[in-house]
This record gives structure tokens, sequence and C-alpha cells, in this order.
């Protein structure tokens, strides 16, 4: 019996140290949990799990009731295209638009995710205003007739006029603390703190705001803000249904819409109980719900709701504005509908990050609220969804972590799939019936507990895998990770100076073909030619440094040291090329713009290693070496080359066919370098492009002795007989000589350019 005893003291004693760190970690996420070690890790994650729950369960579709007339690229063309000319318009145009809405379509609301916060004077109204005071002030005919055409240039007064007897909404902006503006007006309040109480109610400070004209807000049928709440993830999931500014509660654009279309009812706020808050109670908790005409609106503790997302961007009807204008669209398409108005054109900024598109129409997300107020779809949270949380957190955590320990790894895995699947059938479940329950804190809990006991003991060696994985893998390939981790002591982010050779690449023209792609599919076209150059990289081994919009950074020769850097740069440059014109062939189908792209390397010894800040790191390089590199790619559309290298690159490919180009002072030194144009390995360049290079460079050598006559002869000869093999470079000599020839550069010349911009 004795022994049997401490068989099991022994066994409770072996085991003990797995079971004390399972209660840890379940301490640990108990307390996130409970809002006493702040974790944003977990915040995130449960941003993503709640993303990813939306997704699941939109119901998709285009929801017909509203419709968002959109001022877009369409709209902001000019006259003779058919738009109405860059924003912001005059007012009498949208005062037309809301007539066309009202009138033409017969609309059942007009909601504005616009600001209109100053006076248009475009018609000049403040010019003629002044002389009409002053030096036509006694002019009895200029005072006839501006009294009879003032309402004409008052465009304010047209535009509020056309909200009159219309269900009009404006939309207006709250500022965050440290920024007291106030422009414009604000509409009236809905409760003030006597009847929501702020010490349980809306945290966030404002000190200003920017509202519309109080002509213009005075004369809609009411205002709602368009305050989002942007969670720490960027990510833009709820939306605060009141605001509390100096004492008083304004609703938000999507609430004040729907509010409007029931009859502008009293506004009521719920307590927990379901009981109407006033000023003669006491409440220890937040407000629950707000009751919109009968209809429950569930709020968080910020007052706020979650946006019921439908589905990707588009799930609402989307009409020009210019076609509402032009009348060129069937009355069908709007009559009896709401309608809202906002933008979606890029340079208007208003595309938001959320859990169904990273580049989101901010009016769409009101358009989301509006019908999920008039539906009741919108999910609530709960007071007691944290305690429920922190409860099952504690039950659960503490059942594996006691039990765990005594089971063999394929019943733990067992046991813990079966408590995994309960859990999210259970917060799956309570989604569907509209309550948000937290999920990240109870999985990471429960993940955490089975991962520790099934990986205790882990081998050294694959601890050190993990690690090389950690530090390098957003870098390099994985195979190179793979190859690092056999001797992952030889690897390290601290700072070293070593020679590697750098490559720069860039999209020529990009601005202009970003300017022709609306946000959503730019970004499809910059993934679409990132990824294969990333691609071509990582097959020659190369290290990416960073992506800066279309331009690549990569190196070779760290963090594994590569002998032959500056051939796998040089092969990758090659293949770079190669990928971009299978890429232009399936743009050209899309309807995209081809693209073409310049690119520089250069060799050298280089600082390499994790450099930045204490808040952020990167492993990155750094020197002149890098410096030049990025100047030749700066340079290539000067030569019409699409690849330029330096001359360290140039030293280490004996068996490489390059033309140098041209000697240059780059901006920033002073010493000028050679630089080269690769044509290809030995073997694989054209009889074409081999009898022009050895012409070329008997014409560059005469160039630089001066004998002006001579490089001139030669480089038209090239430009007659070898067009395709320098239409740009040939010319440029030309152009040189023709200058050089009227200003002679001196005996002390040593043939270099200089170059005065990057």
């Amino acid at each position: 019996m004795f022994a049997k005893l401490k068989d099991t003291f022994l066994a409770l004693q072996k085991r003990l140290p797995r079971v004390g760190l399972g209660i840890v970690f379940v301490a640990l996420f108990a307390s996130q949990a409970g809002g006493w070690i702040p974790l944003p890790f977990m915040e995130r994650l449960d941003g993503i799990l709640y993303d990813v729950r939306l997704r699941l369960t939109a119901p998709g579709g285009v929801d017909p009731r509203v419709v968002i007339v959109d001022i877009d690229e369409q709209s902001l063309r000019e006259r003779e295209a058919g738009g109405e000319g860059r924003w912001p318009w005059p007012r009498d145009r949208l005062a037309l638009l809301v007539n066309r809405l009202n009138d033409d379509y017969n609309v059942s609301l007009t909601g504005f995710d616009v600001i209109f916060s100053e006076r248009d004077e475009s018609s000049g109204i403040r010019t003629i205003d002044q002389l009409a005071n002053t030096q036509l002030k006694n002019d009895a005919g200029f005072q006839s007739q501006y009294a009879r055409i003032k309402p004409l240039l008052d465009l304010d007064s047209q535009f509020a006029n056309s909200f009159k007897d219309r269900l009009v909404i404006l939309g207006y902006s709250f500022l965050n603390s440290g920024d007291q503006q106030k422009k414009g007006t604000l509409p009236p309040e809905v409760f003030t703190t006597a009847q929501i109480p702020l010490s349980i109610a809306d945290p966030m400070k404002r000190q200003g705001f920017t509202g519309n004209l109080a002509q213009l807000q005075n004369s809609a049928t009411d205002g709602g803000h368009i305050n989002p709440i942007v969670d720490h993830d960027g990510i833009l999931r709820r939306i605060p249904m009141l605001v509390e500014y100096q004492g008083k509660y304004y609703e938000s654009l999507g609430l004040a819409s729907a509010r409007a279309l029931l009859g502008s009812l009293p506004l009521k706020a719920l307590d927990a109980d379901g009981q109407e808050m006033n000023s003669s109670a006491h409440y220890f908790g937040a407000v629950e719900a707000l009751d919109v005409g009968g209809a429950l609106l569930p709020v968080d503790s910020q007052l706020a709701s979650y946006i019921p997302y439908r589905g990707p961007y588009k799930s609402f009807e989307y009409i020009s504005a210019s076609d509402v204008l032009n009348k060129s669209i069937a009355k069908e398409k709007l009559e009896g509908k709401i309608v809202l108005i906002g933008t979606t054109a890029p340079g208007l900024l208003d595309l938001r990050a959320t859990p169904v598109g990273n580049a989101y129409p901010g009016v769409e997300i009101h358009a989301n609220m509006i019908t999920g107020i008039l539906d009741g779809t919108i999910k609530q949270a709960p007071l007691w969804a944290s305690a429920a949380n922190l409860v099952l957190i504690v039950v659960l955590g503490l059942l594996l972590a006691l039990v765990l320990p005594y089971f063999s790894p394929l019943i733990g895995t067992v046991v813990s799939v079966i408590a995994f699947a309960l859990v999210l059938g259970l917060n799956l479940f309570s989604y569907q019936q509209g309550v948000v329950l937290p999920l990240a804190s109870l999985l990471a809990t429960l993940l955490s507990v089975y991962l520790f006991n099934i990986a205790y003991g882990y081998f050294v060696e694959s601890r050190s895998k993990r690690l090389i994985t950690g530090l390098f893998g957003q870098y390099v390939p994985p195979e190179l990770v793979d190859e690092m981790a056999q001797n992952p002591a030889n690897f390290s982010m601290e700072g070293e100076s070593r020679e590697l050779t750098i490559l720069f690449s860039d999209v020529r023209g990009f601005t202009t073909i970003s300017e022709s792609l609306d946000a959503k599919t730019l970004s499809e076209f910059i993934n679409a030619f990132l990824t294969p150059f990333t691609k071509v990289i990582y097959d020659h081994r190369g290290t990416i440094d960073k992506y800066m919009g279309d331009c690549i950074m990569a190196f070779w020769g760290a963090p594994i040291k590569d002998e032959n850097h500056a051939r796998h740069g040089v092969q990758s440059a090659f293949e770079m090329l190669k990928a971009m014109e299978v890429l232009n062939s399936e743009f050209i189908k899309k309807g995209w713009p081809p693209i073409k792209v310049g690119i520089g390397l250069n060799s050298g010894r280089v600082s390499v290693g994790n450099m930045g800040s204490e808040i952020r790191l990167a492993y990155t390089v750094m020197g002149d070496a890098v410096n030049l590199a990025s100047r030749l790619e700066g340079i290539t559309k000067e030569y019409g080359a699409a690849i330029i290298i330096g001359h360290e690159t140039r030293l280490q490919l004996p068996d490489v066919i390059a033309r140098e180009v041209d000697k240059v002072r780059v901006k920033g030194k002073d010493i000028p370098v050679q630089i080269y144009e690769p044509l290809g390995f030995e073997g694989t360049v054209s009889e074409e492009h081999l009898a022009a290079l050895a012409l070329f460079e008997n014409a560059l050598n005469a160039y630089r002795t001066q004998a002006w006559d001579s490089a001139q002869t030669q480089f038209e000869h090239l430009l007659t007989h070898y067009p395709d093999t320098g239409e740009v470079l040939y010319p440029l000599y030309l152009e040189r000589i023709a200058h050089l020839r009227d200003n002679p550069p001196g005996a002390q010349w040593d043939g270099s350019f200089t170059f005065t911009k990057k």
C-alpha cells in the first residue's frame, strides 16, 4: 500500500511542473480576459476570428433598398466627358442632384456621407457683395439688378432650399482629443449626460467637430456623425451609435437615417434589464441597447454597434452621380429607394479597411448600418459576455491543465479536439443567435495548454529551427531557412560588414498607371507583378529587403554568405525581365496597362543587420553601395536600358556581355563611376548586338577623347544600321556631342557626365 502511495506521489511530483505551467497559461489568459493584463495580440486575434465568423455568415447578394449615388471617377471627369469636374462641385449642382433624386426619381431618403462646412463662393457672390457695399453702394441701377440676381448667386441657399419638405440627412465629423477646431454647426442632440451618465458611456473625448453650414443643417431633416471606431489592427468593425460632446450625445448617420425612415420617433436608451434609462435612476452598468421606434439596436460599452456587413464591396447598387444629374438611368432603379451620396474616387480618401475588404467605401458602411437597424440584424456584445468568457477559460483551461499531463499524446489530442469543437460550436451558435462572444482568449488558453503538454521536452534543434524561421522567414525563401537551421549558431540579426550585391527595381510611369485603375484593381495589379518578381529573387537565393509601393529592394550575400552574389543578382534581373514579358501578355488580356521596369544593381561592402528604432526593427542594408544601386535604377530610363549595373558588379562577372554605357557622377557623389548595361551571358547574345557593341566601344572611346567628328559619325552609323540596339542611347550621345562642341569641356575632362537629380 505504501509502495502504491509512493508511486502515486512520484507520478504527481513528476507531472507537477507540467500541471503548474499549464495553470500559468490559464492564469495568463484569464487575466487578459478579465482586463487585468493587456495582450494586444489577443485583441487582434479576436478581431480576426470575428471577421471569419462575419464572412462565413454574411448573407451576400445586393440589398435593393439602398442605392449609393457615387461621386466616382466618371463623375469627376470634365463636363465635356460627361462628368461634373473636380470636387467640390458648386452647390447649385448638388441642389440639382437632390431635386433630381426627389422630383424625378421620388426617393424615400437622401443621406450625405459628405460634409459641407464652408460657404460656396464659386459664383463670386462675396466679391459682388463687397462691391455692392462699397464702390457701387449708391448705384441704384446696380443695386436693383443685383437684388434680382442675388438669389441665383447664393448657391448655398439653393442647396438648402432643395432640402425642404424632403428627408435629407447630413453627415458631419467629431474630432478627437487635441483638435479643438469647431466648424459649421451640429444638429440637435438626442440625449444628454443627465440621461446617460458619462461615467458609463462613451470613453472617448471629443474636443471639436467639423459640421455643416448652419443654413444647410437647419434646412435638413437631421444629421448624423460619420466617426468610425478603428480597432488596433486598423480594421473598421464598429460605429459608435452615440458620441458624447460637451455633455450631449449625437447619433450616427446610419442611426439618424433609420430613425427618419421610421418616422423620427424619440430614441430611448435601455439598460441591461430592458428598462429605459432616466436621470432619476442609478446605474452600475452600461447602456445595453437603443430603442429605435420599437426596433432594438444593441450597443456595447462604447455605445457602438457592430457593422452588419452584407458582403464585399458593392453589396449595394452603385449609380454614378453624373448619371443621376444627366437623367440617364431608369426611374425604377431609384424610385422609393434609400439613397446615400458618397464617394469611391481614390483621390477623395474615403476608402476603409474592413473585414470584407481593404479598400471599402465609407458610404457603403453606413448603408450596411441602415439596413441592419431596419432589419434588426445587428449583433450584440452583452455585458455578461466577458464574464461568461472568463468562467469558460478558468473551467475548461484548468480541466485540460490537470488531465492532459496524465494522457498519452493521442488521447490528449482527442480530448483537446473535443474541447475545441465544443467551444467553436457554442460560439458559432451564439453568433447565429445575434450574440458576439469573445473567442480568442478561450481558444488561446486551450491551445496553449495542449501545445505545451504535447511539446514538453522539445529538442534544442527544433527550437533553434523555429528561432531561425521567426528571424529570417519574412526575408528569405523557405529553402534558405532550412539551410540556415542546420547551423543556427552561425546566423544572427546583429549588424556586420559584408560584401553584397544590392538590387532595386521600379515600374516606370507607375503614377500614371495607378491613376487609371481603381483602388481594388490597383491592389490586384501590384500583387500581380510583385509576386512573380519576388519568386524570381527567391529562386536565386536573394533576400527581400522591402517593398516600396511598386519598387522592390533585395540583396544577395546575407544572411547566408554567397560567393556568387553578383551572379545571382544579375541572373535575377534577367529573369525578372522575362517574367515581365509573360505578365504583359496577361495584363493586356485583362485590359490592364503593360509595364516596363528599370533595374539597378551594385556590389560593395555594406552594413547589414537589424536596424531601426526601439519601436520597430528591420533586417536591412546600408552604405554607399546601396545608395549607388538605388541611383542606378533611377537612371536606367536615361539610357533606355532595362538593367544597369555598377563597376564592382561588372568586375565579378567576366562571362557577362556588358556594354559600358557611361561614366557618371550620381547625385551625392563626387567620384565618377563606370556603369554598364548587361546584355546577357556568353553564348546568349545575338550577333547583331555583339557587332553593335564593338562599334559602340569605339564610338565611346572617340567621345571621351573629344574626337567629336569621329564619335558623331560612328554614333550616326550605329543609329542607322543598328537602331534596335540603342534607340535611346545613340541619340543621347549625339545630343551630348552637339552640346560639347559648342561648350568644350577642356583638356582635364574625364569623359564623365554629372546627374543632378536622383
